[in-house]
């Protein structure tokens, strides 16, 4: 686990000084505090922070050549596989120098070229050099889970796993406004954008080649969307179990300290479960909210950890710890990120990094089945039942009840009126709806600019599999993924994913729709499949989220810098990025009227000033 960076000329000798790498190497300092590399000649300059987790020698640090000095690489991420692949190239002639997967990654691309990451089971961001042609490969692994920045100019071509890396670099700084409607809409920017006109995402699935000056982008991996699976219920229970196994097994191995985040819910609990199956006296760590008794579930994690057996460790969060890493987390973030909940990550990832190095995680289970909220509206939705009818023509009622996160009554209120307009429209539209945080007349009105972008690709929505594709390509990489991605790096941590195996993945999409879910119940199959074996309090209470006290920062600490420096005097009013009008409106909304959702659309406005003021001026 790592960052990478780098600089390709297309008009060689490479014209600007090395001070550029240097100062793109020092904003990657937390992704790879254990060393430092640099590889450089007249056509590009590569750069390596390591977090060292497989064979931590000196041997495998990167930049990492071949004998013959003629390929470079520099590598972000795991390949579970990876002892596999080197056996098969070992027995191809290949002659390997360390233990490390980089060098597999390496001679996999000397055997295979472009073809090398269909080989691949990880999570992966890397770019490889070879001297003779003239030529770079750089690809990101199948789901996003690495990231991958670049920026393209008359020049040549920057990249790094975080935006901040290519901001070391003297490239373009203008705001792209499409993107900024973006993330009002989403509370993240989504693939391919990025704040910046001049910087993009490389997709999950895609690789970049590079010759000379020319350059082309391709698609090597798409997720599809086959119900051509025959096995029953039972039988498809027990593959669900047997590929999870094999994932949590890879998911392992690794030459420094390991555990699990364990919250309490089904995800967690479900990995945490195999992997003390797999390790004695595991260590599993979860936070605890003493403050807020409703959000509160670290009795439950107690209670899976007594079950498993595990060394468990419950980090009491109070709302004064949150509040006071504010400040922390917003410096970290290489690019507008407005989920609060990543508040919740970087305190977690930060206490669990005092004892571990690596630490497996439930994410991705919620996307793959069906454990939103939202995924029962939009199977409501899809019945087309008279209880349709009846919510749709009480829209009336739903707006006089109380809209916020923080009450019962109050989220009720939110969600009856979300669910009402959602109902109205079709399929496509309904499912952006309900991934949005801001309306789009709202969206207009702040930024005076009409143009919100579909980010959604290659899906027709006319089944509900549809659904649960748009959350990968959208709502997965782009804010959950992004999220813990950038929080554990910010405190060194790897975590890794086991729920995301391709072939987990894969193999879950081509099952039925009502084995996963129902009227009645979400992620039917995972817990079907895992009820005998873990404490029935996982599966059967309502999944809590947790809301960062927000409303109450502004309404006490926050409320001073709000007035001053977010409702006015905002740098990007000046700018013309913003509108007055609208940021007067929200500051009486927040302090005056109903607050609903604007205490999140406050929070992405201090997120987005922050970064303006630190980046831009």
């Amino acid at each position: 686990m790592c960052g990478i960076t780098g600089y390709i000329s297309f008009k060689e000798p490479i014209s600007h000084s090395q001070k550029f790498l240097t100062n793109a190497l020092k904003s990657l300092h937390k992704r790879g505090p254990d060393n430092n590399g640099v590889y450089k000649d007249n056509k590009c300059e590569l750069g390596h922070a390591r977090l060292s987790i497989i064979d931590t020698s000196e041997a495998a640090n990167q930049p990492m050549q071949d004998s013959s000095s003629r390929f470079t690489i520099v590598f972000n991420g795991e390949i579970y596989n990876f002892k596999t692949i080197k056996k098969i190239l070992q027995e191809k002639g290949h002659h390997f120098l360390t233990s490390s997967d980089t060098e597999v990654v390496l001679h996999a691309f000397m055997e295979y070229k472009e073809r090398c990451v269909e080989h691949f089971n990880g999570f992966f961001a890397f770019c490889i050099y070879d001297k003779i042609n003239h030529s770079f490969f750089i690809a990101r692994d199948r789901f996003g889970i690495k990231p991958l920045y670049y920026s393209v100019s008359e020049q040549g071509i920057t990249f790094g796993s975080e935006l901040k890396a290519l901001l070391a670099y003297p490239i373009e700084k203008q705001l792209d406004r499409d993107a900024l409607n973006l993330f009002f809409r989403h509370n993240y920017i989504p693939a391919p954008y990025t704040i910046l006109t001049s910087c993009k995402k490389l997709m999950p699935g895609e690789y970049i080649k590079i010759t000379g000056e020319d350059y082309e982008i391709k698609k090597y991996y798409s997720l599809s969307i086959n119900e051509n699976q025959q096995d029953s219920y039972k039988k498809a229970q027990v593959k669900v179990k047997e590929l999870l196994y094999k994932s949590i097994e890879k998911r392992m191995i690794a030459d420094v300290p390991l555990g699990t985040f364990l919250s309490g819910g089904v995800d967690s609990s479900i990995v945490s479960l195999i992997a003390s199956r797999i390790k004695n006296n595991l260590n599993t760590f979860s936070i605890g909210f003493p403050d807020e008794s409703l959000f509160d579930e670290s009795k439950y994690a107690e209670e899976v950890a007594r079950h498993i057996n595990s060394n468990h460790h419950t980090f009491q969060v109070t709302n004064k710890d949150l509040y006071h890493h504010l400040e922390d987390i917003l410096d970290y973030m290489d690019e507008p990120f407005a989920d609060s909940s990543a508040i919740n990550v970087f305190l977690l990832s930060k206490k669990t990094r005092e004892h571990v190095t690596v630490s497996l995680s439930g994410d991705g289970a919620d996307e793959l089945f069906t454990g939103y909220n939202k995924h029962a509206a939009l199977y409501f939705a899809d019945q087309k039942t008279y209880k349709n009818t009846l919510i749709k023509n009480l829209g009336f009622t739903f707006n006089l009840l109380p809209k916020s996160r923080n009450s019962k009554l109050g989220n009720l209120g939110r969600k009856l009126t979300k669910l009402n307009k959602g109902l109205k429209l079709s399929p496509e539209q309904r499912y952006l709806e309900w991934a949005s945080f801001m309306d789009t007349n709202k969206i207009e009105s702040l930024t005076s600019n009409p143009t919100i972008i579909n980010p959604i690709v290659d899906n027709s929505f006319e089944k509900f599999e549809d659904y649960l594709k748009a959350d990968f390509d959208l709502v997965l990489t782009n804010d959950m993924l992004k999220k813990v991605d950038l929080m554990s790096m910010g405190n060194s941590l790897e975590v890794r994913t086991p729920f995301l195996d391709h072939h987990l993945v894969e193999y879950v999409f081509s099952l039925p729709t009502n084995y996963k879910i129902d009227k009645n119940s979400k992620k039917k199959i995972l817990k079907d499949s895992f009820v005998e074996d873990l404490p029935s309090n996982v599966f059967n209470r309502k999944k809590h989220g947790f809301e960062v006290p927000m409303e109450k920062w502004f309404q006490n600490e926050l409320k001073s810098y709000l007035k001053s420096k977010i409702f006015n005097n905002n740098p990007l009013v000046e700018a013309g990025y913003l509108n007055q009008n609208e940021l007067s409106q929200m500051e009486h909304n927040l302090f005056k009227g109903s607050s609903g959702d604007t205490v999140l659309q406050t929070w992405a406005l201090i997120v987005l000033e922050n970064w303006y003021r630190k980046n831009m001026l």
